[in-house]
């Protein structure tokens, strides 16, 4: 059996407590998980955490730092995922973008009214970006090196 991880990012961004987070209908459910998604060809981490951001939220974001790479293992699908997440700051929304098919909405939530609705998490990758961010895991974005 051949073995794939897939590469995804996600991006923190958080605005007086409040973080951005997008709810999604998954598996006949909505779950909530930072704006995140899969590296496409031809694209750095950061230009996908960028595009995945406004693509599921509809908020333009400027990446500031890599808090951390993670591997999730899915118990539903058994699927290995790398998560690059950044943090970035909100720049603009554009309150008329199409979000992509499946996303219900973008939603600011603080960590408590996150833990209240654990049940609904995508995965336990939201709650550990999280507290790293809130924890100062910032690293610069030079950690991330371009293609030869």
């Amino acid at each position: 059996m051949e073995w794939l991880p897939h590469i995804t990012v996600a991006t923190i961004v958080e605005d007086n407590g409040r973080f951005l987070m997008v709810e999604e209908h998954k598996a006949g459910r909505n779950v909530l998980n930072q704006p995140a998604g899969h590296l496409d060809p031809d694209e750095t981490l950061i230009d996908a955490a960028v595009r995945e951001t406004l693509e599921e939220t509809g908020w333009d974001v400027e990446p500031t730092g890599v808090i951390g790479i993670y591997l999730y293992t899915a118990p539903s699908n058994g699927v290995t995922y790398q998560r690059v997440c950044f943090s970035a700051k909100a720049v603009k929304h554009h309150p008329d973008y199409q979000l992509d098919d499946g996303i219900v909405g973008a939603k600011w939530l603080t960590r408590s009214e996150l833990i209240a609705q654990r049940d609904n998490w995508r995965s336990e990758l939201i709650i550990r970006c999280i507290d790293d961010y809130l924890a100062g895991h910032h690293f610069s974005l030079e950690l991330i090196r371009p293609s030869l």
